[in-house]
């Protein structure tokens, strides 16, 4: 059982609190066509003997993939990832049916400082986010 004196935590001083993330898929090429098209990229793929994994071109950043394979299921539950919409997330969120996704939430203002979000299903059933500042 727990205690009622209060115990001062000691801060992390991470930058990021995500330092990677699998989008799951069940058709790798498809899915590599969506995000490829909706971000106007050219996404490597790898191949193990389990696993197909595209990876996203993060330059630095935070990095990611689309992975196929054993335990990868694509669903709209679950966490919610936000990707990174640019400048503004529109110039994304306006390709997302022309590549075979669906948008569920267009371009909403979360507050002045925080920007924007949307919302959509990817060509895989995954339900994703996109944040920009404007």
């Amino acid at each position: 059982m727990g205690s009622n004196t209060s115990k001062k935590r000691k801060q992390t001083n991470l930058k990021d609190f995500v330092s990677w993330f699998e989008i799951p898929a069940i058709n790798i090429e498809q899915a590599v066509r969506f995000y490829n098209h909706i971000y106007s990229i050219d996404m490597e793929t790898y191949a193990s003997n389990q696993h197909t994994m595209a990876i996203f071109p993060a330059n630095g950043g935070i990095g990611g993939a689309i992975v196929a394979g054993p335990g990868s299921v694509p669903n709209e539950n679950g966490p919610l990832v936000y990707l990174n919409g640019g400048a503004d997330l529109n110039n994304v969120l306006n390709k997302v049916e022309d590549a075979g996704g669906r948008v569920i939430m267009q371009k909403t203002l979360i507050n002045e400082n925080d920007g924007y979000f949307g919302i959509f299903i990817d060509s895989e059933g995954n339900k994703l986010a996109i944040h920009s500042k404007t």
